[in-house]
């Protein structure tokens, strides 16, 4: 197979799709709900499609759709679809379809819906032009875009709680961005463009040889900047307090946008920009491998001191993000697959448990842990999305959240690092102490009396969570089926891999 020019374009024209629809949106009027529900709908089933087009092109036939264009002298913004890309990619823009219906159910009869469909739009640009980015300057630029985009999704509602949780969200991503961009023209002096490659970026291992110490300098700059959205410990602080925006926002910030966006960010400078072994070499990799444990663990202690639910499934996030570093700085194949795998699986898992989380609240009220009694009998579909996720979560097998630990444990068992399989079983050991009390309290008290009669589930918010509930078992008991998650990260970290001698 041969690239056509469509091929070639259709990196620019997913990142054009969204904000065209942004574009749209805004002018509308709030009373306009069904064209605004038209154009979302069918610019995300257009940018799935484009995407799924993509899967035998990048995968089967190993070709690299790009696009680029001049940015400054000796540098270009490009976009390309790798294996990485069209992982991420898919992601994002599946879980934009599912969250578009969400959002749809989840505002209907409140304002500003124009105002919030908008903002989503370009959330959405942000987020696939970060998945496409071929460069760190491409990166960089959307992901600064994303920063900016999401503030007043996180402000949306416009209360002292929400304007005050928006201002700190921005104190900490502009600071981290400043931070970023200081590593990225650091980088540039001394290397030129900086463009992904499979292995490390050209240049760098130079500059690593001539000068270790600027080498290693600049790689605390970029993950230090990328660290303070994959809420790594201490620069999580942002991430509960964020949870005061919409429930669709939150799922967002979770599973596809803000969080994945950063901690995508280092994958792509341990992996495509320093490389495996020049990362290993210079000893990078064990401080950020100690970081990733402190922050699985930190997070998890913080998620069983949490009553309100929103905040014990950010805390988890904090947890669970960190898994992918975890996998990554673990320098094996298996554990760079687990690592890659995650952001897909957490993401789906995530996404599912803040949909239902939502749902509750629109449908009783609840948003305390200790109000759930009997929530089971009242929102049984609900119930029953929510704790597949927190299952998956878990690590139960056939869910994906085992497949990505069990990877995880073969590669710590394949690394200089076992003690990692120490971090691992006491994660899972504390995910069930914070999740296994409320599925417990869901189906196994009965509600008061009061409250004891079913309510009906809205449909639009419901069949989302049904859908990506139905995805953590299905991409579990299906790991191994062809195009499936595992099967792309395999192929990932091999690549990753593929001129360094597997330790």
């Amino acid at each position: 197979m041969e690239l056509t020019n469509l091929h070639y374009v259709i990196p620019l024209l997913m990142v054009l799709l969204s904000l065209s629809a942004a574009i749209m949106i805004f002018p509308m009027r709030e009373g306009q709900t069904k064209l605004r529900a038209i154009v979302n709908l069918t610019i995300a089933t257009v940018k799935v499609a484009l995407i799924v087009s993509l899967f035998p092109v990048v995968l089967g036939e190993g070709l690299h759709p790009e696009f680029s264009m001049s940015f400054v002298p000796g540098i270009d913004l490009v976009l390309r679809v790798d294996e990485l890309a069209l992982l991420f990619s898919t992601l994002s823009s599946s879980l934009w379809l599912l969250t578009t219906i969400y959002a749809i159910g989840y505002l209907h009869g409140k304002p500003h819906q124009s105002r919030f469909f908008g903002f989503f739009s370009l959330c959405v640009t942000a987020s696939v032009g970060i998945s496409l980015s071929g460069n760190l300057v491409t990166f960089l630029l959307f992901y600064e875009m994303l920063t900016l985009v999401t503030y007043p999704l996180v402000a949306h509602w416009g209360t002292p709680a929400a304007v005050r949780a928006a201002r700190i969200y921005l104190r900490y991503t502009l600071t981290g961005g400043l931070v970023l961009l200081i590593g990225v023209v650091w980088l540039t002096i001394y290397t030129g463009d900086v463009d992904f490659q499979s292995g490390g970026a050209e240049g760098v291992t130079e500059l690593a040889e001539y000068s270790p110490t600027i080498a290693i300098i600049i790689f605390i700059l970029l993950i230090g900047g990328l660290g303070v959205k994959s809420a790594l410990v201490p620069l999580h602080g942002w991430l509960p307090l964020a949870m005061v925006a919409p429930a669709p926002v939150s799922a967002l910030l979770h599973a596809v946008a803000v969080v994945k966006a950063g901690v995508f960010g280092i994958v792509r400078v341990v992996d495509d920009v320093y490389g495996i072994q020049v990362a290993s070499e210079l000893g990078l990799l064990t401080p950020l491998l100690v970081i990733a444990s402190l922050t699985i663990i930190y997070g998890s202690y913080q998620a069983l001191r949490q009553l309100d639910l929103k905040k014990r499934l950010a805390y988890s996030t904090v947890s669970q993000v960190s898994y992918v570093v975890l996998g990554l700085t673990m320098a094996t194949v298996a554990g760079t697959t687990g690592g890659v795998v995650h952001l897909v699986h957490q993401g789906i898992m995530k996404i599912t448990l803040f949909f239902c989380a939502g749902l509750f609240q629109e449908t009783t009220g609840v948003t305390n842990i200790r109000d759930m009694r009997g929530i089971g009998y009242r929102m049984p579909l609900t119930s029953l999305a929510f704790t597949i996720g927190a299952l998956g979560m878990i690590g139960i097998p056939p869910t994906a959240g085992f497949i990505s630990k069990w990877q995880l444990g073969i590669g710590a068992l394949d690394s200089d690092n076992t003690w990692v399989i120490t971090i691992l079983l006491a994660s899972s050991l504390m995910n069930s102490m914070y999740f296994l009390p409320i599925i417990y309290r869901m189906w196994f008290f009965y509600p008061q009396i009061a409250d004891a009669r079913a309510v009906a589930e809205p449909k639009m918010m419901l069949w989302p969570a049904l859908v990506t509930a139905g995805l953590v078992v299905g991409i579990g008991a299906g790991a191994s089926i062809a195009y499936a998650p595992l099967e792309i990260a395999e192929q990932i970290s091999e690549g990753v891999f593929s001129d360094v001698d597997s330790p």
